[in-house]
């Protein structure tokens, strides 16, 4: 099997377990606040990998200079990304946050145009307004549209996608220069101290400590923040960090549609979410948007 196939199939797999997450997310908050969830996820995400390097005799040799090439990295995913995703999660459904995140391969063609002097053809450009189009029409209807929350919740969505945009953008470099394993473990470290700060100093100030723990009486909460811990967090950031060592940055942004219908399907399904006909409106517009912005962007790329 080649490199570009295993990263394709990489690829896949993070859109896979990335779009069953919101999913999960949704299950810990009805137990835990938005801040507890990404301490808990990442506490278990940190032990694993713990576990992992410990069984498999891995060692991490990184230095200062390394930590401050690393952490704007970390900064933007893990950090910046699920934050977002989990206080938006906590104001709108799953399936409205999944479509509103399918515009992430259109960020991150903008993004490449501004940062990386990529051109794009005036085809690209049509179909990445289609996509922005989508993504305002999506925002602006429903009967809550007039809502603060569900405003609040879409914008915080929006900048979890802006995020992981820049991030697919930055992470290309650094997949070159240090292994998966070392990005990978500063990553899922960054998220572990910092999350658990910020729970704990809370729990602290209020003098709730004992409720930090609480959650995981409830089996549901369990099952969720293992999956949110080792698959959501850890897995899938060893899983970009490959794909993203092998593919383009807008190659692998446009898994997040996969992950988008997958997140649509769990919502409705498990979930029992409601579909509008401005999400199917607006979903399509982001999904037609992105599919030309790629399409036509892989044929100019192959003239």
């Amino acid at each position: 099997m080649t490199a570009q196939r295993k990263a394709y199939l990489a690829a896949i797999g993070y859109a896979l377990i990335i779009g069953l997450s919101f999913m999960f997310v949704k299950v810990a908050l009805t137990v835990a606040s938005p801040i507890d969830t990404l301490a808990h996820r990442f506490s278990i995400a940190f032990i694993s990998i713990l576990i992992f390097m410990i069984c498999t005799k891995k060692r991490v040799k990184i230095g200062k200079q390394d930590i401050m090439r690393i952490l704007p990295l970390a900064l933007l995913y893990p950090l910046a990304f699920f934050t977002f995703q989990v206080l938006g999660l906590a104001q709108i459904s799953s399936t409205e946050a999944g479509i509103i995140q399918a515009a992430i391969p259109v960020f991150t063609l903008i993004l490449a145009s501004v940062l990386l002097k990529e051109k794009s053809s005036q085809l690209q450009l049509f179909f990445v307004s289609l996509s922005v189009a989508g993504v305002i029409f999506m925002l602006c209807m429903s009967n809550g549209g007039a809502n603060t929350g569900n405003l609040i919740g879409r914008g915080l969505i929006l900048l979890s996608a802006l995020a992981v945009s820049f991030y697919n953008i930055f992470a290309r470099k650094l997949t070159r220069q240090y292994s998966l394993i070392s990005l990978t473990y500063m990553m899922t470290f960054c998220g572990f101290v910092i999350f658990n700060g910020v729970a704990i100093g809370n729990h602290v100030m209020n003098q709730t400590l004992p409720q930090f723990f609480k959650p995981f009486l409830y089996g549901d909460f369990v099952i969720a923040i293992v999956y949110l811990g080792i698959l959501s967090s850890l897995v899938t950031s060893y899983l970009s960090n490959y794909s993203l060592s092998i593919l383009e940055a807008s190659k692998m942004s446009v898994f997040s549609n996969l992950a988008t219908f997958i997140t649509i399907l769990a919502g409705v399904i498990f979930l029992k979410e409601a579909f509008h006909l401005y999400h199917l409106i607006g979903g399509v517009s982001i999904v037609i948007g992105v599919i030309g912005t790629n399409y036509f962007g892989n044929k100019r790329g192959a003239s």
